[in-house]
């Protein structure tokens, strides 16, 4: 394995437990995105995921469940980023991992 390819496996590895909240709903919605999307992001976008996961249980937990949106577009795009991947994956019937 190179340098890069383990700095990529221990970033992500690092995503992944900062991902896992302890918060059910939370887990829900930020793991699934992380392995199924995250990749496929533009740099800004994983960016401002990777700021997202730093945030607040509690702040989080309001944006994801859209009591309110945060005030920064950045931040307001990732967190409809995904919802929009939560919901698109409802409705096809797939189940959080």
């Amino acid at each position: 394995m190179n340098e890069q390819s383990s700095q990529d496996a221990a970033l992500r590895k690092r995503l992944y437990w900062h991902s896992r909240r302890g918060m059910w709903e939370l887990d829900l919605l930020l793991v699934p995105f992380l392995e199924r999307c995250y990749d496929g992001l533009g740099e800004e976008d994983q960016a401002a995921f990777r700021e997202l996961i730093d945030e607040e249980d509690q702040d989080l937990f309001v944006w994801l469940m859209r009591r309110e949106w945060p005030e920064e577009p950045r931040r307001r795009r990732i967190v409809q980023l995904i919802i929009e991947h939560a919901e698109s994956a409802d409705s096809l019937g797939h189940r959080p991992v």
